[in-house]
């Protein structure tokens, strides 16, 4: 083989390794950054959530012991972190509902109330 077929092999492995390098490197960042964005829209939407309801005039420890009851219920792994992430003001109150996410050491579910009267109870959605 020349010296000539030597650095053009050389040379076409390096460009295949910096081709190689750079589109894992992308995928990592596109990764990171996915990670960040969903981050960021799960933080959006649980402050878009909890200002909706305190608009409304609803109690959060209120709805927090009732999350806390319903996931209880179910469950008896004790809960980490508790986010209030969805309201639904329907007209009238009995057909208000609220969206808790609950993160556990196992996970992360998520608790449907419906409200009744002054009342938050566990829909059975899942």
């Amino acid at each position: 083989m020349s010296t000539l077929a030597v650095v053009i092999v050389i040379a076409v492995l390096a460009i295949i390794v910096l081709i190689a390098g750079g589109i894992y490197a992308t995928g990592v960042r596109g990764r990171r950054r996915q990670a960040q964005l969903k981050e960021l829209l799960e933080d959006a939407n649980r402050s878009l959530a909890l200002a909706r309801a305190q608009d409304k005039g609803w109690d959060r420890p209120t709805m927090e012991h009732a999350a806390r009851a319903a996931f209880a219920q179910r469950s008896p792994v004790d809960v980490r972190e508790l986010d209030l992430v969805q309201v639904v003001d329907r007209p009238g109150t009995d057909d208000d509902q609220a969206v808790f996410r609950v993160v556990t050491d196992h996970g992360e579910e998520y608790v449907h109330l419906g409200r009744r009267g002054d009342t938050w109870i566990a829909n059975d959605r899942r």
